[in-house]
C-alpha cells in the first residue's frame, strides 16, 4: 500500500476528515485557477480542469465558488497567481516524499517546508533526488464493501486499467495516467463510488516504519497535511496498525 493511501487510512482513524473541509476547498480553488490559466476555461477541451471540477463537485463545493476560481484563472476576474512548485524530500526513517504546491510566494514556502522538514527528522532533497523512486500512474480507491472483485476486475480491465491490487480494507484500481479518466468514469458509471480517484506519484519500494521514526512521519504529515500551500504530498512510507493504533493514544 502506498504511503499516500496509508495516510489516508491514518487521517481518517485521527477523525480528521471534516475538519479539514476549509482547507480542501481552498486547494481545490487554487487547482481550478491554475488549471484554466495553463489551459484554458472549458472543461470539454481541459481535460484537468474537468477532473479538479468533478472533484469540486464531489465535496460540494457551490458552482459559483467553481466558476469564479475558473474566471479568475482565465483572467476575466482578478485574483492571485499562483505557481505550481514539486519539491522533493527526505522523511523519518529513510523514507522519500514528493511534496506538491501551489503558492503565490515561493520564498516562504521553501522557507516553511524546510524548517517543517528539518524538526520531523527529514530534510529538503535536490532535484531528482528521490523522484525516479516513483511513477505517475492512475489510482483509484474502491471499498471492497461496495464492490465485488470480479465484476470490478472485468470492468476496469475492460476500460483500460493495468491492474486491480488488493490494498487491505480497499482495491486499488491503477491506470495509465491517460486511461485514468475512462476507468474511473466506467467505475462509477457501474454504481460504484470510488473512495478517492487520482493520479498518483506511487513508489516501486516501501520503507516501513516503527517506533520513532514512524511517530515522527505522521506528526510531519499531519503538518504537511496543515500547511496552507501543500497540494498533494506522496511518499513509500508504511506504516504497522499498531504503530498507527500507537500514534493515537
Amino acid at each position: 500500500m502506498s504511503g499516500h493511501s496509508k495516510w489516508h487510512t491514518i487521517k481518517h482513524k485521527k477523525g480528521a476528515a471534516d475538519a479539514k473541509r476549509g482547507k480542501i476547498f481552498t486547494r481545490l480553488i487554487k487547482e481550478l485557477t491554475v488549471a484554466a490559466r495553463s489551459g484554458g476555461g472549458d472543461p470539454g477541451m481541459n481535460p484537468r480542469l474537468r477532473t479538479i471540477i468533478a472533484a469540486a463537485k464531489e465535496v460540494n463545493m457551490p458552482a459559483d465558488n467553481i466558476k469564479k476560481a475558473i474566471l479568475r484563472g482565465t483572467g476575466e476576474l482578478p485574483g492571485v497567481i499562483y505557481d505550481e512548485i514539486t519539491y522533493e524530500a527526505y522523511g523519518p526513517g529513510g523514507s522519500a516524499l514528493i511534496i506538491e504546491t501551489l503558492t503565490d510566494n515561493k520564498n516562504r514556502t521553501v522557507g516553511e517546508l524546510r524548517h517543517m522538514l528539518e524538526k520531523h527528522a527529514g530534510n529538503l532533497g535536490a532535484a531528482n533526488s528521490v523522484a525516479w523512486m516513483f511513477s505517475k500512474k492512475g489510482l483509484i480507491v474502491v471499498e471492497k464493501a461496495k464492490a465485488d472483485e470480479e465484476k470490478l476486475l472485468n470492468i476496469a480491465l475492460e476500460a483500460g486499467a493495468d491492474d486491480v491490487q488488493d490494498a487491505g480494507e480497499n482495491w486499488e484500481v491503477l491506470t495509465d495516467p491517460a486511461a485514468f479518466e475512462a476507468v474511473r468514469d466506467a467505475v462509477k458509471g457501474s454504481g460504484v463510488e470510488p473512495a478517492s480517484a487520482q493520479v498518483a506519484m506511487l513508489p516501486a519500494n516501501y520503507v516501513t516504519l516503527t517506533g520513532t521514526p514512524a511517530s515522527q512521519m505522521i506528526r510531519l504529515m499531519d503538518a504537511l497535511d496543515d500547511h496552507e500551500d501543500v497540494k498533494q504530498v506522496w511518499s513509500n512510507f508504511d506504516i504497522e496498525e499498531k504503530e498507527i493504533e500507537a500514534s493515537l493514544a
